[in-house]
């Protein structure tokens, strides 16, 4: 039988057009069926374009991470407290950010999230922080650079965040990296939100890889702690204001967004040719 020779060089050619990242040169020796080399770059082709290799992921955490906003959502939710009747420290509150609502309600008045009280603060938070804090909000040095960095390097940025589907577009836009960014989960993806591990399985079925290949990038104790939960490493910053002691279980630690771009390349994320990454030994620290 003989190979349809034509079509299957079609099929390279059609393949290079879309611009895929290209079949890998085939150096025929003396006497080889032509027929031969044009399947193997075909299937070349198939394997890079069609199959492509295992999906690296990283999951990004928002608030802390990519922008400076812990406190205001801490001042938001004391502010939406204080309305309803209920006289809660900044302190208190402070310490539970990057939980979501359904956490931090009941850990610090004993309201639960779901009751018509809780509704209501929820929701008077959410118009708080949209009205007097969300302005002032700004993203943190290096932020934009480190994301076009590690994507160039292979890795897929998919957003796991506590926070509202509504608000996170506007936090990756005062961060410049919305469109950076392939998809997001948020609270809204999930039963329930950190620290329990569903918003990070939620991030990594949206990424389409497997824990192992993927990292958390976060500042809380919470991002840490779902992470585990979901069998994801976490490199977390010190930028969302909790120390190393807090962070303990973290592979790596950096002081910011702008620190883990300084030594992106020892990183557990500087690894560029691997499909899933290593296990660190020790927990590397940046400045």
């Amino acid at each position: 039988m003989r190979y349809h020779l034509t079509g299957v060089l079609l099929f390279v050619l059609q393949a290079r057009a879309r611009g895929g990242r290209g079949a890998r040169v085939v150096r025929p020796s003396l006497g080889l069926p032509l027929e031969l080399v044009a399947w193997s770059l075909a299937w070349n082709v198939l394997e890079e374009e069609v199959m492509p290799p295992h999906r690296r992921a990283l999951l990004l955490d928002v608030d802390g991470t990519l922008v400076d906003s812990n406190d205001a959502h801490a001042r938001a939710w004391v502010d939406a407290l204080g309305e309803a009747g209920h006289d809660v420290s900044f302190g208190r509150v402070r310490s539970l950010i990057g939980m979501g609502g359904d956490k931090l309600l009941p850990a610090v008045a004993a309201i639960d999230d779901e009751s018509s009280e809780g509704r209501a603060i929820s929701d008077r938070r959410a118009a708080i922080f949209q009205e007097r804090y969300l302005p002032g909000v700004q993203a943190f040095p290096g932020v934009r650079e480190l994301l076009l960095a590690v994507r160039d390097r292979g890795w897929r940025l998919v957003v796991a965040t506590s926070a509202k589907e509504d608000e996170v577009g506007a936090l990756l836009e005062k961060a410049d990296v919305k469109d950076l960014v392939e998809a997001i989960t948020s609270s809204d993806d999930a039963e329930e939100s950190k620290p329990d591990g569903d918003i990070v399985r939620a991030a990594l079925a949206r990424a389409g890889c497997e824990p192992e290949a993927a990292v958390m990038l976060g500042d809380t104790p919470y991002d840490v702690e779902a992470a585990r939960r979901a069998g994801v490493r976490t490199i977390a910053l010190r930028s969302g204001g909790w120390d190393e002691g807090a962070l303990r279980g973290a592979v790596a630690l950096y002081a910011d967004a702008a620190a883990l771009l300084e030594q992106l390349v020892t990183s557990p994320l500087g690894q560029s040719g691997s499909s899933s990454v290593g296990h660190e030994s020790e927990l590397p620290s940046g400045r």
